[in-house]
Parts: C-alpha cells; structure tokens; sequence
C-alpha cells in the first residue's frame, strides 16, 4: 500500500510540468526519475489514429549510456509542437546568458546536479537570430541550485545559463519555434 502512494505521489508531482509542456501521460518522466506509462491496457485500446511514444526506462539507460562517452544534447522527440531533448553533461559552464522571445522549457534532472543563473536584466546582450539572445552578464540574476527529482519552468523572456561541476542528466522540453 505504502508503495502505491509513493507512486501515486510520484505522479501527481510530474503531472503539473507534463501539463505545462502540452504532454500526453502515456509516456512520462517522473520527479524521482522512474517513468510513468499507460496501464497495457490503455497502450492495447490505442488504435493507429492515437499518436503517442513510450520512452521506457531501458531505452532512456541505453540513451544516456551512449552520451555518457561523448556528452550531448540528443533529440528523443520532436513533432510540430514540440521538442524533448536528453541532455548529458560534464564540468561544462556557458559563457553567456540566454534567452528566448518564443520558447517556454521545461527542465527535469533525472541524475547529478547542475546550478543555474536566473533572471536579471542582461547586460551588452545580443541577437543571434530573431526571438534568440546572449549576453555576458545579468545584472540581479539569482542562483539555483538543482539536483535529481527537480523540474525547472523557465518562461520565454528569462535570461538563464547552466553551470555543471560534475556531471548532470537532464530533459528539457520545449515547445516548437513559431
């Protein structure tokens, strides 16, 4: 029974950032990494009309087990709306802040941690192509520390930059460019 309530809180913590991103619960990472999937049933009553892709636990171990020997970001999904992409890194620090007129992310680590830079108001920034900028510095940006379990909203407009000491594994989601 205990079991059942953890599972059952696991859930209820992914659901608001799957609803957020515009993500179906067929195939979902949960807030402590596990993976969530529709009951067999659900996933047999689906006909070819549904539109939906299970990454099960096995296959996301294989993913980052191949990014583990040349640390990446890796496209796992990407249709008209959206893109989910696996992110493995080590002792890496951007150099600029960044920041998107167009794009939301939704960011989950799944193994390490990672600290981010946050919001501020940027400082000599610059366009690298429409909606898409960098600067060097934000004045005011706060400091977060993130580790496995956390998931991260970041609104279009906030300027942010990942600094990893050691090594992190990630998701970010985030819908398509218009």
């Amino acid at each position: 029974m205990e079991e059942i309530e953890m599972e059952r809180r696991s859930f209820l913590r992914a659901v608001p950032g799957a609803a957020l991103a515009g993500l179906t619960l067929t195939g979902l990472i949960l807030a402590d990494g596990s993976l969530f999937t529709a009951s067999a049933a659900a996933q047999e009553a689906s006909s070819g009309d549904d539109k939906f892709v299970l990454f099960s636990a096995s296959k996301l171990d294989e993913e980052i087990k191949a990014l583990d020997t040349n640390p990446a970001n890796k496209t796992l999904y990407q249709c008209d709306t959206f893109q989910l992409l696996l992110t493995v890194e080590k002792e890496k620090a951007a150099k600029e802040f960044e920041w998107h007129e167009h794009r939301d992310h939704v960011i989950q680590i799944l193994e390490g941690s990672t600290t981010y830079e946050l919001g501020g108001k940027p400082q000599n920034a610059h366009s690298t192509k429409p909606g898409e900028w960098l600067a060097p510095a934000s004045e005011g940006a706060k400091t977060l520390e993130m580790k496995k379990g956390d998931i991260l909203v970041l609104q279009r407009g906030t300027p942010h930059r990942r600094t990893t000491k050691d090594r992190v594994v990630l998701t970010l989601t985030a819908p398509m460019s218009s």
